[in-house]
């Protein structure tokens, strides 16, 4: 017991440390949270402190649930909870005034500001249309002037949440649209090398399982890949500071994430051959001499991915050595050894779609690294 609770005070310490030193999901989680309470802080600075306001609680109550993850979602927040608060109060002071009795009230406004908080569009806010609705109820408070107040002081509650969140370390999430970029090449080129050793050896079904499993998770990766894009994108929606932070570097084009779920397609596709294959003698398939050369040669294609002009240049390299390969895999076939036709057919179409789609790879990188030079380069 004394163990457990001394790994999860250490794992509490880790993360902590980790909120001041390092970049990432903890300091982006500890800086909203500052955030979040600075700004109901403030709000009741102005509408209790300042103001006075009879209903001032809704200021920094508001303020606190409006520092989202992004701008943009404090901005979609604040639109969804003025109108759920409003129509919860309306509602409220409506049953109120009809009733005269806070039970029979409680009773008619309930049951509709309950189904306006299920509505799907209001989201995550359409709780507050209740919470708005029993306010008014328990307190009684539902004259002209009362419900003026709540509105001003959610309203000032929201504008405040909102500048907090715009104006100081406004948050912009394209670290892990970066992380998955650098990490999905390195993870298919070393699979690639896998797959290349293991046929040069010799491989049986439960192996090309293996190879076959961690395809499948390269495409999760694209699928990762695909929805921290979305987050991205939304984080620099309505976003007046990603331009002064250093760390908000615009993410990848698109089309990366098209080509790359292509080629963790193939590589599936090649896996799955791959272990439809073991039943086929190796003689007759031609694997070890052929394909194997060709699997590392493309491995080492996404290997060389290192920003240097060198690693461009061994990239180029190593294509043309996959090409040649895919040539005599190609030729291989066109022998016709009838016992490995389906397989070798197969694997052929496989791994020639992936060297194209690995071509146009290399191709985008070497227009990179030509604009990256015109960039650098001295302007007359």
């Amino acid at each position: 017991m004394w163990n457990a609770l001394i790994r999860e005070a250490a794992a509490v310490g880790r993360s902590v440390r980790r909120c001041f030193t390092e970049a990432g999901p903890e300091r982006e989680t500890a800086v909203q949270s500052l955030k979040a309470a600075g700004a109901a802080l403030l709000a009741w600075a102005l509408a209790g402190w300042w103001w006075n306001a009879p209903m001032a609680l809704l200021a920094p109550w508001t303020a606190l649930f409006l520092v989202q993850s992004t701008v943009y979602r404090s901005l979609l927040t604040a639109l969804q909870q003025v109108v759920v608060v409003v129509t919860g109060t309306l509602l409220a002071t409506a049953a109120l005034a009809l009733t005269h009795d806070t039970m029979a009230a409680m009773a008619l406004a309930l049951p509709l500001t309950v189904l306006l908080g299920n509505y799907a569009r209001l989201g995550t806010q359409g709780l507050y249309a209740p919470t708005a609705a029993l306010f008014v109820l328990a307190y009684g408070t539902y004259s002209g002037f009362d419900i003026l107040h709540r509105l001003l002081e959610t309203l000032l509650g929201a504008a405040i949440g909102i500048a907090v969140n715009a104006t100081v370390l406004p948050p912009v999430h394209s670290g892990r649209v970066h992380h998955l970029r650098a990490r999905l090449p390195r993870d298919c080129a070393r699979l690639l090398h896998e797959v290349a050793d293991g046929i040069e050896t010799s491989y049986d079904e439960e192996r090309a399982r293996g190879w076959y499993d961690s395809a499948v998770r390269l495409a999760d990766e694209v699928t990762k890949l695909r929805t921290a894009r979305r987050w991205s994108d939304e984080s620099h929606r309505f976003n007046p500071g990603r331009r002064m932070r250093r760390s908000a570097a615009a993410p990848p084009s698109a089309e990366w994430d098209f080509t790359w779920d292509r080629i963790t397609e193939h590589i599936r596709a090649i896996t799955r051959s791959l272990s439809e294959a073991v039943s086929y003698p190796e003689s007759a398939l031609g694997v070890p001499g052929i394909l194997s050369p060709l699997m590392r040669a493309a491995g080492d294609v996404l290997d060389c991915r290192d920003g240097a002009d060198d690693g461009h240049h061994r990239a180029r390299q190593s294509l043309q050595a996959a090409v040649a390969a895919q040539d005599r895999l190609a030729a291989f076939l066109a022998e016709g050894r009838q016992e490995a036709m389906p397989a070798l057919g197969g694997l052929t179409a496989d791994t020639e779609r992936l060297l194209d789609d690995l071509t146009m790879v290399v191709d985008s990188w070497d227009d990179d690294t030509t604009e990256d030079r015109a960039r650098s380069s001295p302007r007359p």
